[in-house]
């Protein structure tokens, strides 16, 4: 009995042992189990921050990929000169998605000033003035100024008219009322709000002249009744209105008579010499002469009637200015300048001559030298060279996407802010 009692007692100790050994081994697997658990969990959460960062990663790519396409597509504009509020002018530009306007309205807004354009895009084009539109200081209507037009300007350049043969001869009605009821009401607006206008007459008030070179004080010789009529006698009209608005109203106007001029943006199918010739050249097609050729005429490069225009508007002499070049060709010299230049093997072929056609044309810009220090700058043959490469490129297009745009010259182009 006594014996039985210390193993009763070490196999009580034994079963304690085993006890706690079972207790802790429990603990163990719990804390095991635990740990799986939760290094499992911290793996799947690790997984989906790792799979959220690869997402985001290739957000984070595309955005940059989209801004990257918006820059590269971001439109840019001819760095333009800053003026204040008290050198900064509104300009109206009637007629300034056309050949002249759109070069005129290079000139105005590379100076810093407001504009805007008015065409009826009868032979004017959007993309002569394409490279401004959305810019701050540039507007662009549609709209014909036979009707009234109600805006703020402090200055009008009034070159709203067709001006080449065919095109103001295709309906002499219209040319009429452009350059009637159209300067009335550009005359009209430039009364209410006190503007300054400059119309763009022409050379053509002259006529077949009977005096060599012409000077502003001839009267000219003008058929009242024949096929150009519509445009000769309108421009006269429009003078004669300018004057009158001056005399009667108080307004401000300048009269610039312009002669013979080209350059690039010329409409392909206006029927002018320059473009007649230089496209007959470059498709080697005949040059079409009407009458013998030896009527002369003066050619000016565009940006020299630019900075006339300018210089007339800004300066203070409102009597009528010749703006041209002196510079006198006969039409044949004309063809077979342009025809050596591009190297064409175009036969020179003559056509029955045109009626009423200016037999001599030559302007006289002793005016304009005195009261406005103007003269023409460029060089005919460098001009002529220019306006052959912006047709060369017109006639290689054959996708609208193809764009041959001819930016403001000398000028570096930067992002606009």
């Amino acid at each position: 009995m006594v014996k039985a009692m210390p193993i009763a007692l070490r196999l009580c100790a034994s079963n304690g042992r085993m006890q706690i050994m079972m207790a802790l081994l429990g603990v163990l697997v719990i804390i095991l189990v635990g740990y799986s658990r939760l290094s499992n969990s911290l793996d799947t959460r690790m997984q989906y921050s790792v799979n959220n960062d690869n997402i985001l990663q290739n957000e984070l790519k595309q955005l940059h990929k989209r801004i990257q396409i918006l820059e590269d597509g971001k439109k840019t504009y001819p760095e333009v000169d800053f003026l204040n509020y008290k050198d900064r002018k509104r300009i109206l530009v009637t007629g300034g998605a056309g050949f002249v306007g759109s070069h005129l309205v290079d000139k105005l807004m590379l100076q810093g000033h407001e504009v805007t354009v008015v065409d009826n895009f009868f032979t004017g084009r959007k993309r002569n003035v394409e490279h401004w539109i959305g810019h701050e200081n540039f507007e662009l209507l549609h709209h014909d100024i036979v009707n009234p037009l109600f805006i703020e300007v402090d200055q009008i350049y009034h070159l709203a008219s067709p001006a080449s043969p065919p095109f103001y001869m295709y309906n002499p009605i219209k040319t009429i009322k452009t350059n009637s009821i159209g300067t009335i009401n550009m005359l009209g607006l430039a009364r209410r709000v006190r503007a300054r206008v400059l119309l763009a007459s022409t050379s053509e008030v002259y006529g077949d002249p009977e005096i060599h070179p012409q000077h502003e004080e001839y009267w000219g010789h003008v058929n009242p009744i024949g096929p150009r009529a519509c445009y000769d006698e309108g421009k006269r009209v429009a003078e004669t209105m300018c004057y009158a608005y001056q005399k009667q109203e108080g307004v401000e106007v300048r009269v610039a008579r312009i002669f013979n001029t080209f350059g690039p943006r010329m409409h392909m199918n206006d029927g002018r010499v320059v473009s007649n010739f230089i496209l007959q050249c470059l498709q080697n097609e005949p040059i079409t002469i009407y009458g013998e050729g030896k009527q002369t005429r003066s050619f000016q490069y565009v940006s020299d009637l630019v900075d006339g225009l300018v210089a007339l508007m800004n300066g203070n002499f409102s009597l009528p200015v010749n703006i041209g070049n002196p510079d006198e060709h006969t039409i044949i010299e004309f063809a077979q300048i342009i025809k050596k230049l591009i190297g064409s093997d175009s036969e020179i072929v003559n056509k029955p001559a045109m009626t009423d056609d200016p037999q001599k044309r030559k302007p006289d810009i002793s005016r304009a030298k005195k009261y406005i220090n103007w003269q023409p700058k460029v060089d005919m043959l460098l001009g002529i060279n220019k306006t052959i490469e912006y047709f060369r490129n017109e006639l290689h297009r054959s996708k609208h996407s193809e764009r041959n745009l001819h930016p403001p010259e000398y000028v570096h182009r930067v992002a606009h802010p």
